[in-house]
């Protein structure tokens, strides 16, 4: 073996990973569209993709329940991400806290471990008692579903920063603060984008719980919608929809890894 050459990992540039991925999506699609031009499934089941395409188009431009497909993605956009910006704010400190602070953890730990595994299903009725039926009670329930892997990413995040470190800055001078400002903050950083790329999935994958709560519009809701009348295909063009958000918003957490961490996994 070389001395360059990886004994576990196959390495491929960039774009022939690229290329793989997208050859995936082609066979994927292809897959889809023989399968339904041979009638093997009904497609009352599985429209072809074709179908899908026209309805997206239709869609965006008549609509569906009453609001267009970008009124429902903007309806679901921002309860999502207000909910993740909420979260951020929130959970990066309280990791954190809970990594530097007994007290702290003792206090956050089994709230988080014990609502962490319940499905948003399952607490959904009791943010409702305590909400109502208006946005409060959406944002609050993705909110839920973000906080606590942003939480756990920060807390083991903080917990792997070597001893030797924080002691070398504070042999220097520096206060509480600084230690966590200059050093447990940026050598946690991978962890953390990690638990914001980890977070984002559970909050769209929320999004149809939470927009179960009287909603007028969103993606969830015009899933739960059509499917009341058979509306295959608006199902999966908002599952397509809600798909490609949250892909991209992970490729883009990806590109700010890259650029803010570039050293992680080296």
């Amino acid at each position: 073996m070389s001395e360059n050459e990886d004994p576990i990992w196959t390495r491929w540039s960039p774009r022939a990973v690229r290329a793989l991925s997208a050859s995936t999506i082609v066979a994927a699609v292809f897959v889809w569209w023989l399968v339904t031009s041979q009638g093997w499934v009904r497609p009352l089941f599985l429209p072809g993709p074709g179908r899908v395409v026209q309805t997206l188009g239709d869609l965006a431009t008549h609509g569906f329940a009453g609001s267009t497909l970008w009124q429902h993605t903007l309806a679901s956009l921002g309860r999502v991400f207000t909910a993740f910006g909420v979260a951020v704010f929130l959970a990066v400190p309280t990791g954190v806290l809970m990594s530097i602070s007994e007290p702290v953890k003792g206090v956050f730990d089994p709230i988080i471990e014990f609502y962490r595994p319940l499905p948003p299903l399952a607490y959904l009725p009791l943010v409702i008692i305590w909400l109502g039926i208006g946005e409060s009670a959406k944002i609050v329930l993705i909110f839920l579903a973000v906080f606590a892997p942003i939480v756990l990413n920060t807390r083991a995040g903080v917990h792997a920063v070597p001893r030797e470190q924080v002691l070398a800055a504070a042999s220097l001078g520096a206060s509480r603060w600084q230690l966590v400002r200059h050093v447990l903050l940026p050598a946690a950083l991978p962890e953390i984008l990690t638990g914001l790329r980890v977070g984002i999935g559970f909050g769209w994958t929320t999004l149809v719980a939470a927009e179960m709560v009287a909603a007028e519009s969103g993606l969830g809701f015009m899933v739960l919608n059509a499917k009341d009348f058979l509306a295959t295909d608006v199902v999966i063009s908002g599952i397509l929809v809600i798909g490609a958000i949250a892909y991209a918003f992970d490729l883009f957490l990806r590109r700010v890894e890259e650029r803010l961490v570039p050293w992680k996994g080296q």
